[in-house]
């Protein structure tokens, strides 16, 4: 046999079947030049000047491994479309008497030479590319833009190490199909039919309950750390429960569509019902992805895009006056007018000396804990708090007293002994009464608004309930007492400070050094009788929050990409490889005399039908993932719902017309197939 037959018949065979490598070969090109891109972004020096650069290069390491990690199950999922076209043309060659080791050199070189052409273009395009790539993430984290060209040897090695080991597993599943199926299989691969799937209504209802079990936990989570452990679940259950309602449903659906005589016996909806019922697994399987990943896009896009256009919700709410101290004592009695008067005076003598006067200044004492509710009960004995407990019930209490409240409020309430005034913060608590393990016990007089300008709700993870009591030192007396195992209080006491500089940025950060030198030196602290301080600025903490969700939002848009030009490649498979095996029924149909005009109305009901599913079920999913994504932006300091729901929104609408292009565009494909099966013969 001559050198370089092989390659030669697999050259012939990609050309001839180019409607069905092209897209999977622009696809192949894409993923690896995303894999670049990410990789050069968090490999190269391009975030050393950036604040967080660490942090940043952990993040773009995640996105790089879950890009291959997509690419890998998504390229098995397409090749799958490409084998099955395939078959019937290896079927034919073994019938004519070349062995399956021969069909598989085939393949080796079919393989070969899409992984070195992709691989190579992919390399190609993202290293053209890689640069407005970097233009483009340090204009979202407003870092500073450099021109210098480079390349990433090490992003280059990366890419052809993974992509290298998928098309090797793609060529061994290749020939594994080939190698264990009969010349007669293979030749009716194509036009093998497929029973309905056992047990519909079983599947169906599972699916049901899956879904319906997820959105219950996506509405009902209340604690954002409960919200991210169970966030993962619901998301399985999703995806599990999405593939057995669409396999299922379609199958009943489809039947139940036949029994409707007036409906099913017309001549658009005839056809495109039949051939449904015909294929009702892969139909299923194929929408129950799309809609799969239509959900991933709208729940990236939305969140990432909320953080992004949040940031400053998020820095205000986290940072909420350009300067923020928080001083911490060792005892209540520290909380006295006297001594919390005697540091105020410090902090304003510091201000003053450098001929700055506050502005919307805070001053407030503060007290905190960690406990699990149980009822109206707090469990905060460390010892008797289980896991799950510290996962589904575990609270942060906040105690204020009565004067400093009013002092800011600008209230005049009123306590007695024993009362307090209750604020929840991401949670309800409907009780007249809580009580604490120790035997301290509050009734509750009303409930009222959180402090202003207080950042210390927003900074916790946990839900949390602030008290206002008319007197710390002597409400929590027998609190303060309590030690953890080590002996550790279990009571924090603070003195928050915080107030306006009417300062330019530069000023700002330059005055936050300045307090920061003076107030953690210990003869400052000694002098004004704290033992540890926390200062933060809103303007040097700026380019952290900038930097940090610019790159969410960066990989969001990547991410979104990617998992949208895998739901372009499904959809187009989809009615491709369907056209083809729809060419036949449509011939007779024209045969009996079904117009062109009749095949446009089928192929349109086929769409309205069944494909359009996906979108809706998406919505659907988004709409209850609504609530639990929400509680995860407040681990992020971001509560602005409008702005979430109105992300949200675009981006849904967005993806639906860009859906429908795509749907149109697709089935104009489909319809040229079928149409011109006569043409053809």
């Amino acid at each position: 046999m001559k050198i370089g037959f092989y390659p030669r018949l697999a050259a012939d065979g990609i050309r001839k079947n180019r409607r069905m490598y092209l897209p999977f070969f622009l696809t192949c090109t894409g993923m690896v030049m995303m894999f670049y891109i990410i990789m050069y972004l968090g490999a190269g020096n391009v975030l050393d000047p950036m604040p967080g650069a660490a942090t940043l290069r952990q993040m773009f390491a995640l996105g790089s491994w879950v890009i291959a990690v997509f690419s890998a199950i998504f390229l098995f999922y397409t090749n799958s479309f490409l084998i099955r076209r395939r078959k019937k043309e290896f079927g034919l060659y073994n019938i004519l008497g070349m062995g399956k080791r021969n069909i598989a050199r085939i393949l080796f070189w079919e393989t070969g030479i899409v992984a070195v052409l992709s691989v190579t273009l992919g390399l190609i395009a993202g290293i053209a590319f890689s640069k407005f790539a970097e233009l483009g993430l340090v204009n979202i984290m407003q870092g500073e833009v450099t021109y210098d060209f480079s390349v990433s040897w090490t992003a280059v090695i990366r890419s052809v190490q993974v992509f290298g080991v998928i098309f090797l597993l793609l060529l061994l599943n290749s020939v594994r199909q080939v190698r264990f199926a009969s010349a007669i299989s293979l030749l009716r691969s194509e036009n093998a039919g497929e029973k309905p799937p056992r047990g519909n209504w079983l599947f169906g209802l599972l699916g049901v309950a899956l879904l319906a079990g997820a959105y219950l936990l996506a509405a009902t989570i209340q604690n954002p750390v409960a919200a991210l452990m169970v966030f993962f679940l619901a998301v399985i259950m999703v995806i599990v429960g999405t593939y057995l309602l669409m396999i299922s449903g379609s199958v009943l659906f489809c039947r139940l569509l036949q029994k409707k005589k007036n409906y099913y016996y017309r001549p658009n909806h005839f056809v495109s019902v039949s051939s449904l019922v015909y294929r009702m697994k892969r139909n299923g399987a194929g929408l129950a992805s799309i809609c799969v990943l239509a959900t991933m896009v709208l729940v990236i896009i939305s969140s990432t895009a909320c953080l992004y256009f949040g940031e400053e919700d998020a820095i205000r709410s986290r940072y909420p006056r350009d300067i923020n101290l928080e001083f911490q004592f060792d005892k209540l009695s520290d909380f006295s007018d006297e001594h919390t008067a005697l540091l105020q005076n410090g902090i304003l003598e510091e201000l003053n000396g450098r001929g700055i006067t506050p502005e919307n200044a805070c001053f407030y004492r503060c007290a905190n804990l960690y406990g699990v509710v149980r009822g109206n009960t707090v469990e905060i004995d460390e010892s008797l708090i289980s896991e799950a407990d510290v996962i589904n019930s575990s609270y942060l209490f906040y105690f204020v007293s009565l004067s400093d409240y009013n002092a800011m409020m600008g209230t005049e309430e009123t306590l007695n002994d024993g009362e307090a005034l209750l604020c929840s913060y991401r949670t309800d608590f409907d009780s007249d009464v809580i009580s604490f393990s120790n035997g301290e016990s509050f009734r509750i007089k009303k409930k009222v608004h959180a402090l202003t300008g207080s950042s210390n709700t927003a900074m916790d993870m946990l839900t949390s309930l602030m008290l206002v009591v008319p007197d710390l030192e002597n409400s929590l007396e027998g609190i303060e007492r309590i030690a953890d195992f080590y002996g550790d209080r279990l009571l924090r006491m603070h003195w928050i400070c915080i107030f306006d500089t009417g300062l330019d940025p530069d000023a700002q950060i330059a005055l936050y050094q300045e307090l920061s030198g003076v107030l953690t030196d210990p003869s400052c602290k000694e002098r004004l009788g704290y033992t540890g301080v926390y200062i933060s600025s809103q303007e040097f903490e700026r380019d952290d929050f900038y930097g940090m969700f610019g790159c969410l939002f960066y990989l969001g848009i990547i991410l979104s990409l990617v998992f949208l030009l895998a739901a372009v490649l499904i959809i187009y498979y989809k009615q491709i490889s369907e056209g083809y095996e729809d060419q036949a029924r449509f011939d007779i149909m024209q045969k009996v005399g079904m117009t062109k005009r009749d095949i446009r109305k089928s192929i349109n009901s086929q769409l309205l039908t069944v494909f359009f599913l996906p979108l809706a079920l998406a919505a659907v999913h988004i709409c209850f993932a609504f609530p639990i994504v929400r509680k995860l932006l407040l681990m992020f300091n971001l509560s602005n719902v409008r702005l979430f729901a109105a992300t949200t929104g675009i981006s849904l609408a967005v993806f639906a017309l860009f859906y429908t292009i795509v749907y149109r565009l697709t089935g104009n494909a489909y319809y040229k197939i079928v149409s011109d099966a006569r043409e053809g013969r």
